[in-house]
Order: C-alpha cells, then sequence, then structure tokens
C-alpha cells in the first residue's frame, strides 16, 4: 500500500490552512490591495468574488498578518440574529461582553461610533456579506458613515447579490477587490505547490500539461472545484492501491481515473 494517495487527499482537503496558502499572481495581487487600503480612510471595502476564488482565505491571511497592528476585528461566519451581531460589536466596540436582557439601541452604536471618531480607526473584517439580511447591510452601512468603523466585506459575485452590494453600498466603497478563478498556468501552480507542500514531488511531477487542460476545462479554474476533483481522484487511487493494486501505474498519472473522478463529481455527465 502506498501512503503518498492519503497524503495527496490531505493536500486538496477543502478546508481553511494559513499554513498552506497558495500565492498566486491574482491573489498576491488582491492582498496587496488589500494592505493599502487598510491606509486609506475608505469606510467600507468590497471583496467579492465567485464561491471557490479565495475571498475567505484573504480575510484569513490579512488577520494574522495585522491582528496585532491594528484596531482589527474578524467577524467570520454570519451571525444567525441581528442581538448577536451586535453583541459581536459592541465587544469589538468596549472590549466586554453586553450585559444580558440588554436592548439592542442601533443608534446607540452609531452615537459611540461618532464620538470616537478620529480617536480609534476601527476595521472590522465581515465574511459572507450576501448571507445577512438587507436591514443589517443598511445598519453597517451606517455604522460605516461615521468614519470610526471601516468594514471589510466579501461577497458572492452573483447579480443578485451584486444589485444588493450597488443598492446598500455603492456610495461608501472607496476600494472593490475583485477575485477571479485561476487561469491555466495558475492551476497549474496551485496544484503542484499544493503537493510539493506534503513532499509529494513525484506526483506532481506525473500531472502534465494534459491533465492539467482538462482539470481546468472542466472546473474553470476554481480553486474549491479543483480541491473536489483532485480530491477524489486520489480517493480513486486510495481504493485502487488498497485493492486492485495491478490496476494502478505508480509511475503516471492517469487520464483515465482523472477522468473518473470528474464523472463521480458531476464535471462530465454520462
Amino acid at each position: 500500500m502506498n501512503q503518498r494517495y492519503e497524503d495527496a487527499k490531505e493536500a486538496f482537503v477543502d478546508e481553511i490552512k494559513i499554513e498552506e496558502y497558495i500565492e498566486l499572481e491574482g491573489s498576491r495581487r488582491a492582498y496587496r490591495q488589500l494592505e493599502h487600503s487598510l491606509k486609506k480612510s475608505s469606510k467600507m471595502v468590497l471583496i467579492y468574488g465567485k464561491p471557490g476564488t479565495g475571498k475567505t482565505l484573504l480575510l484569513h491571511r490579512l488577520y494574522v498578518a495585522y491582528q496585532d497592528k491594528i484596531d482589527l476585528h474578524f467577524i467570520d461566519t454570519p451571525i444567525g440574529t441581528r442581538r448577536e451581531f451586535y453583541k459581536k460589536l459592541f465587544k469589538i466596540f468596549t472590549g466586554g461582553e453586553m450585559p444580558p436582557k440588554t436592548k439592542v439601541d442601533f443608534e446607540t452604536f452609531v452615537a459611540f461610533g461618532r464620538k470616537i471618531r478620529g480617536e480609534r480607526q476601527i476595521v472590522v473584517l465581515l465574511d459572507e456579506a450576501q448571507m445577512y439580511p438587507k436591514e443589517m447591510l443598511e445598519e453597517i452601512r451606517i455604522l460605516s458613515d461615521t468614519g470610526s468603523v471601516k468594514f471589510v466585506i466579501t461577497l458572492h459575485k452573483t447579480d443578485d447579490e451584486e444589485l444588493v452590494a450597488k443598492k446598500h453600498f455603492q456610495s461608501r466603497i472607496w476600494e472593490t477587490i475583485e477575485l477571479r478563478n485561476a487561469s491555466p498556468v495558475e492551476t497549474k501552480a496551485y496544484i503542484y505547490k499544493r503537493l510539493l507542500h506534503h513532499g509529494l514531488t513525484d506526483l506532481a511531477q506525473q500531472i502534465n500539461d494534459r491533465h492539467i487542460r482538462a482539470i481546468h476545462r472542466w472546473t474553470e479554474g476554481n480553486f474549491r472545484e479543483c480541491n473536489k476533483l483532485l480530491y477524489t481522484a486520489f480517493e480513486i487511487y486510495e481504493y485502487y492501491d488498497h485493492h486492485d493494486p495491478q490496476k494502478i501505474d505508480y509511475n503516471r498519472f492517469s487520464m483515465k481515473i482523472l477522468e473518473m473522478a470528474a464523472i463521480k463529481t458531476g464535471f462530465i455527465h454520462v
């Protein structure tokens, strides 16, 4: 049995791991733009792109790098209720917990924001903004108008959600950063670096340009879809390695197995 296929699966588990961050030209450019935006007096920064383009990872990267340098806070998952959201903001503003049974008074938060203007510049990273109710998005917009709180928000790029962004934020957003799917060259670099990070140089070298063209065609260069496809391919390899090893050529990456993975994950319909 060959442990490398289990390790290869791990290389493509779709989860946030800053230590395994793969920097490509597009993500490098977006991160630099985001860093630069922190120095501006802009009230809001919008990061948008299709699911799987790396928006959440970009926020995590920024938070890890700057949490000890500026007044930076990360709300990484959408809060279930308006009260829970303002409990988070209360702690960000004051450093303490909101007293039980305290009624959320939005105007008090706005007044506090205006009061500390010029004294503090709070930056709140807000992930998955499309999952917040429109009423809360409007309140976020008003809070940003106080000049003391800068929101950096991520939003999925769809027609409906872009309309929401334009309606609520267009006049307040001074910086927009778009993350796009990877090019074939970036897809190749992404796959290679993922495998190399796990010490799988031999497997990386087996994946040739023909494989990359197929992977990019099926996934359209989306990192999440690429992870799903490659994870499934190495899962199939692992199965044969355990149960029918004579069907594997250990020195060549199989287009047939890659196609089987594409069928299993729905990229190819038969």
